[in-house]
């Protein structure tokens, strides 16, 4: 027989001590920022897992899997939170244009061991990078759509890989080029490598420059602004998709600063010079906007992307004469 004697009534907890389990639980969610935001604002009641995915080689990635979907997680532990804002208000306005696709972001905040993070939508890559055309034309919308009004620059300084990106808004493109572009990248190359060669060359080229416009209309367009092969995906359905920007109001040709290895083809330019018909001179300024990214990389890697640099200048030297 049952006997109830055996059934130990459960002890009631004191408000002191259910006091003391929340305060517990707060203190332990406060911790971890990332999960606090996830089971609040995510709308969240569990985390069912996290894995790592990698990431370059300035932050690591996480995915977070919970009951209301997934989240796409990056971290940095040693730049504050002002590199993601300037990420996220890039991927904001490029998702705003309603064309290519880009993963929407949802928060951004410091962590408490000294860094930063930024959350947004978890998108699930297909097998391949998409449709070459699909995402030329994508590209071109987004370039025709999102135009500024208060000239080219962005809302605030972001980065470009881990160097600082200035935006300060310009009325005119080639003196925001190169002043912000060039001119700073060739100061930056001076004052670590003390590379005097390249710089007087590199401004002896920016005063010439201007000549390579005659004829193009130029309009400050929403670029990505770090176009490369590492940036360019697929989501599951084949629809490309483009992450981890550096955004800014800028010549759209500019965008093309990093063909050297984004893998773009011919039916990539088809498509896209269908809703972007080409300017004037295209073909003359294209190694204009590969070396920001050469001389970028060489701020970041070393000297050996400086020939890569020194010959684009050089060619353009001879080809105006300067």
């Amino acid at each position: 027989l049952f006997h109830l004697a055996a059934v130990r009534p459960v002890p009631k907890l004191s408000f002191a001590v259910l006091l003391a389990v929340s305060m517990a639980l707060v203190a332990a969610m406060s911790d971890d920022p990332i999960k606090e935001w996830i089971l609040t604002e995510g709308k969240a009641t569990q985390i069912t897992g996290t894995s790592s995915i990698g990431g370059g080689c300035i932050n690591a990635a996480q995915r977070y899997d919970t009951d209301a979907g997934s989240f796409f997680v990056k971290t940095n532990r040693r730049i504050g939170p002002a590199m993601f804002e300037g990420e996220a208000l890039g991927l904001k306005a490029m998702y705003d244009t309603k064309s290519i696709r880009v993963p929407l972001p949802y928060k951004v905040g410091s962590l408490p061991t000294g860094g930063s993070f930024i959350i947004m939508e978890f998108i699930q890559f297909g097998r391949s990078r998409g449709d070459q055309s699909a995402l030329g034309r994508k590209l071109a919308e987004m370039h025709k759509s999102a135009k500024s009004d208060k000239g080219y620059g962005f809302y605030v300084e972001n980065t470009i890989g881990s160097t600082p990106q200035i935006n300060t808004w310009t009325a005119d493109w080639i003196e925001f080029y190169s002043k912000h572009r060039l001119g700073y990248q060739l100061k930056l190359i001076s004052q670590r490598f003390g590379d005097s060669a390249i710089y007087e060359k590199g401004q002896r080229l920016i005063e010439k420059m201007h000549l390579l416009f005659d004829g193009a209309v130029i309009e400050p367009c929403l670029l990505h602004g770090d176009l490369w092969s590492g940036n360019i995906s697929a989501d599951a359905n084949g629809d490309p998709v483009i992450l981890d920007p550096a955004c800014y109001y800028g010549h759209n040709e500019a965008e093309f600063g990093m063909s050297w290895c984004a893998g773009f083809g011919g039916d990539f330019y088809s498509s896209y010079f269908e809703v972007m018909p080409k300017q004037p001179g295209f073909e003359k300024r294209r190694d204009l906007y590969l070396l920001y990214h050469y001389l970028n990389h060489y701020n970041l890697f070393g000297s050996g992307y400086r020939s890569s640099a020194m010959s684009i200048i050089d060619d353009y030297l001879r080809m105006l004469k300067a």
